[in-house]
């Protein structure tokens, strides 16, 4: 198993796991971008976001909702945060498993790249 990301979904490499059900986990980025980083992950995998097809709608939506717990539970939702969602290495995405970041704790600037 190649992907970084299932292989922690596996148990075979650890993570900083702050959440996880049975669709998702979620653990701290280890290069984090803000204060708080987390990252976001279906445990069935799909390589990016062009990939989820209509089969796929709800566990993306589940990323979501997911993201928003994760946030109240970092005590973070009242000031806000960023959700990213990178397609892509010229969008950023250097993991091919789709994958949520969750950043906050400070303001965000605008542009984001």
């Amino acid at each position: 198993m190649a992907c970084v990301f299932c292989q922690i979904v596996a148990g075979e490499r650890p993570a900083n796991i702050v959440y996880e059900d049975e669709r998702a986990v979620a653990f701290r980025d280890i290069n984090p971008q803000a204060p708080t980083h987390i990252l976001i992950i279906p445990r069935e995998h799909i390589d990016g976001p062009a990939d989820a097809g209509a089969d796929n709608e709800m566990v993306i939506g589940h990323l979501v909702a997911v993201a928003a717990r994760v946030a109240a539970d970092e005590g973070i939702s009242a000031g806000g945060y960023r959700l990213v969602l990178n397609q892509g290495r010229n969008g950023g995405q250097s993991v091919f498993h789709v994958h949520l970041h969750l950043l906050g704790g400070r303001r965000m600037g605008w542009p984001p790249g």
